[in-house]
């Protein structure tokens, strides 16, 4: 875990937020690299989720909402985590997460715990300029419940008949009482939700469905079997929305742990903001003429812990005549760079026909070009990035309008048309 947030810092992947100020604890900025990594795992969830699927559609609803939408969801009432706080050193835990209930982990001091009092996990913050309860509102600690509150509407103006989906991408806050293992958990986090609606026989199917469908996702983006396993959660341990749960858990440096959650939520929100607002929630199923509150699978993962798998993942070390080589082996699709553009030295000759290169293949993919160094440390600095190949501008490029491009696993190297480059790479890119 250390050698990954050296890397994210020394690349500029993630970073403390605030960090000339000593930082804000648990929030991070996510540096070039970082934000088009995030951007590209979400737009790769979307992609599959929503473009090439004809039964979801998307929603983009607001962070703030109306507190009566928290009441009725039963946040208010039973989004808490056990919090005890040692009196030897005064600091706080999550009751549940302490592997000795009875030893603080921070000082070692045995039998110095409080009782465990029930800690709320929603920001609370004031709309206006007066901080009164009547201006209280909350950031939102999960995106679903604007997908619930907008059932109606979207399936009214979408037309789509049962069984359909909602799909969001957005921030949630959690006030966490022990954020840790850097982007892991964090406070101020991105969700990729599904709210998938369907007939109250058919929740059991779409449920499986989506277990099975989540775990290929994963997989298909290069994340090791090996690495991935399910997680059913006890009836004891579901939440108060949940007829059955599942967790897709990956092999963390520290062990197995959560890494996406399938919910199976049954009619219970529609039902509850319909009871509190007194709107009508349901579907009208006209072939069957029933009107019926839609049953829900809920497929929920983090945007920001997805990235913190893949960089887990894609993580490898290995030896190159005699030097190590660090390679992050991300799948093409979701790499920062695609392509780096590297003249063999910075000559006035290799230089202008580098760049030209650059700038025709910019228009497609996203690129880098480095003409600083040996020609062996700018591989390895691309390598250690996940940069899936580099194009090598020499002199023999002013002769036959070729490059030499090398592909960052295997390091195997091809001579390719400079007009033919486009088509070579978006074959491999777009695979």
């Amino acid at each position: 875990m250390d050698t990954i947030v050296n890397l994210c810092k020394r690349r500029g992947i993630v970073f403390p937020s605030s960090e000339i100020y000593g930082g804000l604890r648990s929030t991070w900025d996510y540096g070039p690299l970082g934000a088009e990594l995030k951007r590209n795992i979400a737009a790769e969830w979307w992609r599959q989720m929503v473009q090439y699927r004809d039964d979801v559609v998307g929603l983009d609803s607001a962070i703030l909402m109306a507190p009566q939408v928290w009441q009725a969801s039963g946040h208010l009432e039973t989004f808490h985590d056990p919090l005890v706080e040692c009196r030897n050193c005064n600091n706080r835990f999550r009751a549940d997460h302490l592997k000795d209930p009875n030893t603080c982990p921070n000082c070692g001091q045995k039998g110095t715990f409080t009782d465990a009092r029930q800690f709320n996990l929603m920001f609370k913050t004031y709309m206006g300029p007066v901080e009164d309860d009547a201006s209280v509102v909350y950031l939102r600690p999960e995106t679903a419940q604007g997908m619930f509150v907008d059932f109606p509407h979207v399936q009214r103006t979408s037309r789509r008949k049962l069984p359909f989906g909602i799909a969001q991408i957005g921030k949630a806050f959690r006030n966490e009482i022990t954020p840790g293992n850097q982007i892991f958990r964090t406070r101020e986090f991105e969700l990729m939700e599904v709210e998938y609606f369907c007939p109250p026989d058919e929740g059991q199917q779409w449920f499986d469905y989506w277990r099975a469908e989540r775990m290929r996702w994963w997989r298909d983006l290069g994340v090791r079997e090996e690495n991935l396993r399910f997680h059913d959660h006890a009836k004891e341990d579901l939440s108060h929305y949940s007829a059955a749960t599942t967790d897709i858990e990956y092999n963390y440096p520290w062990g197995f742990d959560e890494l996406e959650g399938v919910a199976y939520r049954t009619d219970f929100d529609l039902k509850r903001h319909q009871e509190a607002s007194g709107e009508d929630t349901t579907y009208y199923d006209q072939e069957n003429e029933q009107r019926f509150h839609p049953h829900v699978v809920e497929p929920a993962a983090g945007l920001t812990r997805a990235l913190l798998v893949f960089l887990l993942d894609a993580y490898h070390e290995e030896e190159v005549r005699g030097e190590k080589r660090v390679v992050l082996r991300v799948d093409p699709r979701l790499a920062p760079t695609k392509v780096a553009i590297l003249p063999l030295s910075k000559n006035p000759e290799l230089s202008p026909l580098a760049r030209k290169v650059a700038e025709s293949l910019r228009r497609r993919w996203m690129c880098e070009y480095d003409e600083t160094q040996a020609i062996g440390r700018r591989y390895r600095r691309q390598d250690e990035v996940g940069t899936p190949f580099c194009v090598t501008v020499d002199f023999d490029s002013l002769q036959d309008d070729a490059v030499t491009v090398r592909e960052r696993d295997s390091m195997a190297q091809d001579r390719v048309a400079i007009s033919e480059l486009d088509a070579y790479l978006g074959t491999r890119l777009l695979a």
